[in-house]
């Protein structure tokens, strides 16, 4: 073979051959293609719905640099300002109102306030119910009042009520009346100074009768209607017969059995 005749087989063979090629087409086509542009369409959708779900909480919540709603978050700590929800307990240091403005706590059924010390034990308890405020330890306040035209009632149904001030206790009812009831002892107790009864009219109901020995009929005693205040020697009071003079005997049998 002759160096013409190579070359000219060469070149020949690097010939592309048209009739043999085959053509693929590059892209995505058909229902791939419709998917495609779906998947797309939706992403965009869901897009501009999030953004607008956003705006929208973020307008009615009211979010603000200092906070959100109500509440505003100062350096003294938390402010809320209106009417607030709590789901879950609050723990707080501090709770006061606006100057000049009250702070109501309001619940559908109790409002309960528990102190706590740092071992989290509890130290004092306030529940406000339906048949008013119940405390679990002692309480201290400057007043003590009920609301207008309501009563004000202290009871301990379980244990001892003590009221008791280094400069005294002051109870007064302005409108209306005052009662002290008791199981067992009423203790009216002065230390250094006296007890002083100022009314019009002081009356001391069922006192015992203290029994009296006079040489009267029977029938007189029976119409008898003015009775001496005696005092037996532990200091109980009661009632014996008016007479000429004193009828009150430390013999009495009301100070004999008490």
């Amino acid at each position: 073979m002759t160096r013409e005749q190579y070359l000219l087989a060469t070149q020949q063979n690097n010939l592309p051959r048209a009739e043999n090629a085959q053509l693929y087409p590059v892209g995505i086509y058909g229902w791939r293609k419709r998917c495609l542009y779906f998947f797309v369409l939706l992403l965009l959708v869901t897009m501009i719905v999030n953004l607008a779900m956003t705006i929208w909480i973020l307008k009615v919540m009211n979010f603000t640099v200092d906070g959100m709603g109500n509440l505003r978050v100062t350096k003294k700590g938390i402010r809320l300002e209106g009417i607030s929800e709590f789901l879950l307990p609050l723990y707080v240091k501090e709770i006061h109102s606006r100057k000049d403005s009250p702070l109501v706590l309001q619940s559908d059924r109790n409002v309960t306030v528990n102190a706590r010390n740092h071992m989290g034990q509890l130290t004092g308890q306030l529940t406000v119910g339906t048949e008013g405020a119940v405390f679990g330890h002692s309480v201290e306040t400057p007043h003590i009042r009920a609301e207008p035209s309501q009563d004000l009632r202290l009871e301990s149904p379980t244990r001892s009520l003590i009221m008791e001030a280094p400069r005294g206790v002051q109870v007064s009812a302005v409108a209306g009346d005052f009662k002290a009831a008791c199981r067992k002892e009423l203790h009216l107790q002065s230390t250094e100074g006296e007890i002083f009864l100022n009314a019009d009219t002081i009356r001391l109901g069922n006192l015992p009768t203290g029994s009296f020995s006079s040489s009267s009929p029977s029938s007189s005693h029976s119409r008898q209607t003015v009775y001496e205040l005696c005092v037996c020697p532990n200091g109980k009071l009661y009632l014996s017969p008016a007479g000429v003079g004193s009828t009150c005997q430390s013999s009495s049998n009301v100070c004999l059995w008490s």
